[in-house]
């Protein structure tokens, strides 16, 4: 066969048929760059998490940090997620994911040659600029390709990836970690991401989009960018550089109060807005966005203080912390894939998502026991509880917002739900981590005080200036007073993740119980396009089943408009 033949055999495959349906053989093929993508995001965080402690004791940090590194991926992803969001009702979605997965894996190679604590903040920044992109187009290409109710067919292929990235990822840092040095868990997306962005070149061929005018609203971004980022800071450095009730927290506040509000007010006036306010008039999007930001504690909280647990707490080496978060991973895993193919099946989502919320809560309830002593098996059991009750909830609140917003929205109301879910983990994580640091450097200094001179001497060296140690290496005595710190510090941290479960259960029960629609976003946007072309003309009423919205003619449109335009 000619190079010319196999070419167009090749595309005939995978375009989608002329009604422009896709066969599930095509959607998979479609499929195959994405989820790549989205596990390369997934393994370039894992992989670094249960090596974390080590590297910032290599690079001689402090909890601070600790909080940073991980706060400052977060940070980023939160406030370029929505950005992300509405390029892709404006631009190729395909070209966007692409660009955001280069920018995502060339922070992840950078940060691998980081001398210290600070110039791998600045390269995770760059991490979670590309992030934001990959949680946010990912979810918004699924959604273009595969129905809401269609889409818990699908769900053990994702499932399957955030296994692989989520348990595969720790596990195989803990060993490059133990072997190679931890360096090298930053270079271990590379190749896997190049064969990502060609899978996506290949296989993902989405119908072009209507070409219109378009206004980008960069006051917005930057308004947006520069007074969550303000908040973000604020609460990362308070009550570890300065006081929460000091000058520089009330100025933060202000400073960030003014461009917030600057922000809406340029967000009601812009032709088009980074994220539309009239959004928040749907009752499922704002109560989504709620859950939203609960749910991103219980997500990255858990991520981040359980390996610190396993490492600081319990003695374990980057490995045997990988192993022993299996638990929480699986939970996710299993309940995410069971549940997805029952909401498929039946189209009932909502006493699923409640039951799920309910398990977050009892999951909180429980990990906030820890103790430096408490039982591996209890520790695992209590892990799968929060991860099958995230599992449960965490796409699915992605999902029924997807439904019910029309498709022109599509895009930001994706990546606003997802913003707002890293807003409430990046906060949740630095309060958490500053409650920690808190507690265990008081923990310390009581522990410490009953100690021999020797022990002490050696406690004022290691651990005088704040900096988290390697417990492997410290004096018996004073390791049961750095492990007893830290079991108890990250048992009271889960304790604080108890309010907000409960403001995830009240608003997942009282989110509308909207039947899924079964047309997926290519559909709804091609109906779209021609509800708006025949509806002046007919004069009909138009009922859009899968947002349960109606559109009504004008009554008297004014001289030239009603007809189509070539």
């Amino acid at each position: 066969m000619s190079r010319a033949s196999r070419r167009s055999t090749a595309s005939v495959r995978h375009t989608p048929n002329a009604d422009g349906s896709m066969s599930h053989r095509q959607v998979l093929e479609s499929l195959s760059g994405l989820l790549l993508g989205m596990f390369v995001s997934i393994l370039a965080g894992t992989v670094v998490a249960t090596s974390l402690p080590l590297i910032i004791s290599d690079l001689e940090g402090d909890q601070s940090a600790y909080t940073w590194v991980v706060t400052a991926t977060l940070l980023t992803t939160t406030v370029s997620t929505p950005i992300w969001g509405k390029f892709a009702d404006l631009f190729n979605r395909k070209l966007l994911i692409q660009l955001a997965l280069v920018v995502f894996v060339l922070g992840s190679a950078l940060a691998g040659f980081a001398q210290n604590t600070d110039t791998l903040i600045v390269f995770r920044i760059m991490q979670g600029l590309g992030g934001g992109g990959l949680a946010a187009l990912s979810q918004i290409i699924m959604a273009d390709i595969i129905s809401p109710r269609g889409r818990g067919r699908y769900a053990g292929l994702f499932g399957a990836v955030m296994a692989l990235g989520t348990i595969g990822g720790p596990l195989l840092g803990g060993v490059v970690t133990d072997a190679f040095g931890w360096r090298w868990n930053f270079f271990i997306a590379l190749p896997v991401a190049v064969i990502a962005i060609i899978l996506l070149q290949v296989t993902l061929h989405l119908p072009e989009r209507v070409k219109r005018v378009v206004s980008i609203d960069y006051l917005g971004i930057v308004l947006i960018s520069a007074g969550v980022s303000l908040l973000l800071i604020w609460v990362t450095l308070a009550g570890n550089s300065f006081e929460w009730a000091s000058l520089p927290s009330f100025a933060m506040v202000l400073g960030s109060a003014v461009l917030l509000i600057a922000a809406v007010i340029v967000e009601f006036k812009a032709k088009e807005p980074i994220i539309p306010l009239d959004l928040f008039k749907n009752r499922t999007v704002t109560l989504a966005v709620i859950a939203s930001l609960s749910v991103g504690v219980a997500m990255f909280g858990t991520s981040v203080f359980l390996s610190q647990y396993m490492q600081l707490a319990r003695g374990a080496t980057p490995t045997e912390s990988g192993l022993l978060t299996i638990p929480m991973m699986g939970g996710l895993l299993i309940s995410s894939t069971f549940f997805g193919n029952l909401i498929s099946r039946t189209g009932k989502w909502k006493s699923i998502m409640v039951s799920g919320s309910v398990l977050v809560l009892a999951g909180s309830l429980l990990l906030g026991s820890l103790r430096y002593d408490t039982s591996l098996v209890f520790v695992g059991v209590f892990m799968f509880i929060l991860g099958a009750g995230v599992g449960m909830i965490m796409q699915n609140l992605v999902l029924v917002v997807q439904n019910t917003v029309e498709i022109t929205q599509l895009g930001v109301a994706t990546s606003t739900v997802t913003f707002f879910r890293s807003l409430g983990g990046t906060v949740g994580v630095a309060v958490m981590g500053s409650v920690l640091g808190t507690v265990v450097a008081q923990y310390i200094r009581d522990g410490t005080g009953a100690l021999s001179p020797t022990n002490q001497a050696v406690a004022a060296e290691t651990l005088g200036d704040g900096t988290i140690p390697q417990v492997s290496l410290l004096p018996a005595a004073l390791r049961v007073v750095v492990e007893s710190a830290y079991g108890i510090g990250v048992g009271n941290v889960f304790l604080l993740m108890v309010p907000l479960a409960v403001i995830t259960l009240v608003t997942i029960a009282l989110l509308p119980n909207i039947p899924l629609g079964t047309m997926t976003g290519i559909d709804r946007e091609r109906s779209a396009a021609a509800d708006q072309a025949t509806s002046p003309a007919t004069g009909r009423i138009l009922v859009d089943v899968s947002t349960a919205s109606v559109a009504l003619p004008p009554s008297e449109p004014e001289s030239g408009e009603g007809k189509i335009r070539s």
